[in-house]
């Protein structure tokens, strides 16, 4: 008796060559709709699913492979006695190769006009059943779901008569994830449907982007994965024009920046280290905004990150070649300044879709033994419901200078402290462990520059002392979110030194 294979794929890369393959290694070869049509047209003898199950396709085509004439070919175990007499008894053949990919789900809800009833048409159900039975038994089965494994499983046909167990296990694995990445999809998508926002299980599946050398540290491994049907407006879906392989503490330092960049709408550019801003700057153009950027810290910019959000033109080209940086992001690179940066070989250039709306993703970050999830911090100052508690109104000036820093320390490891006029940073205190340590290491930064700039602060302040801080080094206008017990000791301290604050009632923590 033949051995027999079952063929029915959504994607027909590569399928009729190894139907071939497979018919010259004497394989029966069953197959369904455009499948069999394909491998026909080839002129490749090929049986119907239907002369098989002796069913016809019925619903639409929804049932076809659910028979116990083709389940039982996949489950049974060929070296159980017992199921070799169940075979025979009900005239059931064993199938020993089964190439199956499903129906596009992920395409289909990826058209901008999908409609939930096309979505729900595009769940596959026969051909994950086929998929998971013949991975279960794949002590006997070799079950190909990737069309890249087509060449190996001939390969191994044609050394040895049959494929090596290893390589079957593999293949199942392989099997396992596709299908729950499929399932993964369909739920998150019924999920969103639904608008259950807390659902008692929470399933996710990201696809290799690219495997790195290592991760945060050389003894660390580390791959990056890329979400499908996630933001285009992202690191994930940057492209890169040149320079070395991106490493783990870049992606997350790029996606830092890019974070800080997407809150403009002016010109913009943004210097980061160790995921935290270094300097900001705006503009009337990108040259402009970089020049400040640069000027905000012209010490910790070295080996940083920038991200633009207008083309880098030949003049900020030069004046980006003169600093060793490690990636510069833009949503486009002019010819020239392409020429002037490409001069130098590690330097990474990426580009990104700046006119692609940004996608709303939940942030999961991972701990020991669990995921925590929560959603964007998209809040910003016109969402605030902001109050002036002190005599002092902010002037238009300084107000358009707090927006700046609110914008900016949004974006700061907590305990965190901006120090800014109105269209750069001046000094930036990130990560401490106490709220006047942070504003002391801003203030220090900016040093005489802080005389008539404002301050913000990404929680309110426990106590008078870095308002006494601010004063002192000649801040005219604080921004903070107020709530504290004690802010009243707060806005008597502003009130004393002639500062106008601003409360927020929103807090900005970044862990």
């Amino acid at each position: 008796m033949k051995k027999r294979a079952l063929i029915s794929v959504s994607d027909k890369a590569g399928i009729t060559e190894f139907a071939k393959q497979l018919h010259e290694l004497d394989f029966e070869i069953i197959s369904t709709g455009g499948t069999k049509k394909a491998i026909e047209e080839a002129g490749i003898p090929v049986m119907s699913v239907s002369e098989v199950t002796g069913f016809p396709e019925i619903l639409e085509g929804r049932v076809k492979t659910l028979n116990p004439m083709i389940h039982g070919g996949l489950l049974a175990k060929f070296s159980e006695a017992s199921h070799q007499e169940q075979l025979s008894e009900h005239q059931i053949q064993p199938i020993h190769v089964i190439c199956v990919n499903l129906y596009p789900f992920q395409q289909t809800i990826a058209k901008p006009d999908v409609t939930v009833e096309d979505a729900i048409e595009n769940i596959d159900i026969g051909g994950p059943t086929m998929l998971r039975a013949s991975a279960k038994n794949h002590e006997y089965v070799t079950v190909v779901v990737d069309p890249v494994d087509y060449t190996t499983v001939i390969e191994e046909l044609k050394a040895n008569g049959e494929v090596q167990k290893e390589t079957r296990r593999k293949l199942a694995a392989k099997v396992f994830r596709h299908t729950a990445a499929y399932d993964a999809m369909i739920a998150e998508y019924m999920t969103e449907l639904t608008g259950e926002e807390t659902p008692e299980t929470l399933t996710v599946t990201y696809e290799l982007k690219q495997s790195l050398r290592y991760g945060e540290n050389p003894h660390q491994k580390a791959a990056f994965y890329r979400k499908p049907l996630g933001s285009v407006f992202s690191i994930a879906n940057a492209t890169q024009l040149h320079g070395k392989e991106l490493s783990y503490n870049n992606i997350n330092d790029a996606d830092a920046a890019l974070q800080i960049v997407k809150e403009f709408t002016e010109p913009a550019a943004v210097a980061v280290k160790h995921m935290n801003p270094c300097g900001v700057g705006t503009g009337e153009d990108v040259f402009s905004a970089f020049t400040k950027a640069f000027a905000a810290d012209p010490v910790s910019i070295f080996g940083g990150i920038i991200a633009l959000n207008r083309e880098v033109d030949k003049a900020t080209a030069e004046k980006l070649h003169e600093i060793f940086l490690e990636i510069i992001i833009a949503p486009s690179f002019s010819e020239e300044a392409i020429e002037i940066l490409t001069g130098k070989k590690n330097l990474r250039l990426l580009t990104i879709p700046f006119d692609e709306e940004a996608k709303v993703e939940m942030k999961l970050t991972s701990i020991e033994g669990g995921l925590l999830v929560q959603e964007q911090d998209r809040f910003g100052l016109k969402d605030a419901n902001v109050t002036i508690p002190t005599k002092r109104k902010p002037t238009d000036e300084e107000m358009k200078a707090l927006e700046l820093g609110w914008k900016i320390v949004k974006h700061v490891k907590s305990n965190a402290i901006v120090v800014n006029n109105g269209d750069m940073t001046l000094g930036i205190g990130a990560g401490q462990m106490n709220r006047v340590g942070a504003a002391k290491i801003a203030l220090e930064q900016a040093g005489g520059q802080s005389e008539g700039a404002v301050l913000a602060s990404d929680a309110f302040f426990p106590m008078d002392d870095t308002v006494e801080a601010a004063a002192k080094a000649g801040i005219k206008a604080i921004i903070q979110p107020g709530g504290s017990v004690r802010d009243e000791d707060s806005i008597k301290k502003a009130d004393e030194y002639g500062i106008a604050m601003v409360f927020t009632g929103v807090r900005h923590f970044k862990h």
